[in-house]
């Protein structure tokens, strides 16, 4: 039978990892003290050190990677770029079809390129 996986929150990982921090005890001495495996409090660490040397906020969770503001901006830039796109491909076949209509209508002069 498999055993639930464990889950913490990102305030019990950076506790973790602030104990390591300023108690001076080892990463294995920490984990015993919560009561978790020792490779956990280890990984924690490296993930904090890593985003926070990238200026990302750490433990966001559910596998979501963290994102500084700017990088947080530019994906919502290149969001709002693939919509005006879509809309304007949408706008460019619309027109195509009352171009083609608009010759058998007699109105191919309202539409002359």
């Amino acid at each position: 039978m498999s055993v639930p996986k464990q889950k913490f929150t990102a305030e019990f990982k950076q506790e973790a990892v602030r104990l390591v921090r300023t108690t001076g005890k080892s990463c294995a001495q920490i984990a015993r003290d919560l009561g978790v495996p020792p490779h956990y409090v280890v990984r924690w660490k490296q993930q904090q050190d890593t985003q926070t040397a990238a200026g990302r906020p750490a433990f966001t969770g559910r596998g979501i990677p963290a994102l500084s503001p700017q990088e947080a901006r530019l994906k919502e830039l290149e969001r709002e770029l693939e919509i005006a796109r879509q809309e304007r491909d949408i706008l460019k076949k619309a027109l195509a079809c009352l171009g083609q209509n608009s010759t058998r209508m007699g109105l191919g002069r309202f539409f002359a390129k």
